[in-house]
């Protein structure tokens, strides 16, 4: 079981790789349960529905990862993404630790784990260095984005 939760965390990032996002959903259970630092308490389709909005606005994209490990109930990985975001047209390295939880072959947990605030010195610059540690600023981000997802969603 381990080895195929190595394989499920392997074959997520892979397709994330090519922006296949049908395919990373198919590696989560219909009730799974994601955050991050912006996306804060995703439930069910509305973290596919995060990866969708993503991945369709995703430019210069390129996406590794590495240090996959898995057990029968849990698993991790580091990866990274490199893109240009594209309300600022600023390049953004981001470097994430994720972790999940598995059940029935699927993922029912994922957890993402990196900096805002090195993440919003990348993208927004100026602003994002001297104010992107503040808690508001922090908020603001995950509120532009829950409205981003949310305009998403009723557009698809």
């Amino acid at each position: 079981m381990a080895n195929a939760n190595a394989e499920l965390i392997s074959g997520f990032y892979q397709a994330f790789a090519r922006q296949d996002t049908e395919a990373m959903v198919a590696c989560y259970a219909p009730d799974v349960q994601f955050s991050d630092a912006v996306f804060i308490d995703l439930q069910g389709r509305e973290a596919g529905d995060m990866w969708r909005m993503l991945c369709s606005r995703a430019q210069d994209f390129s996406l590794s990862f590495s240090a996959v490990e898995a057990s029968e109930q849990r698993g991790s990985a580091c990866w990274t993404a490199q893109y240009t975001f594209s309300a600022t047209g600023r390049t953004v390295v981001n470097q994430i630790r994720a972790e999940f939880v598995f059940k029935d072959g699927l993922i029912v947990e994922h957890r993402d784990h990196f900096d805002l605030w090195r993440w919003s010195r990348q993208a927004l610059g100026l602003k994002g260095l001297l104010l992107g540690w503040l808690p508001p600023v922090q908020a603001a981000i995950r509120r532009q984005a829950r409205q981003g997802l949310a305009s998403f969603q009723a557009r698809h």
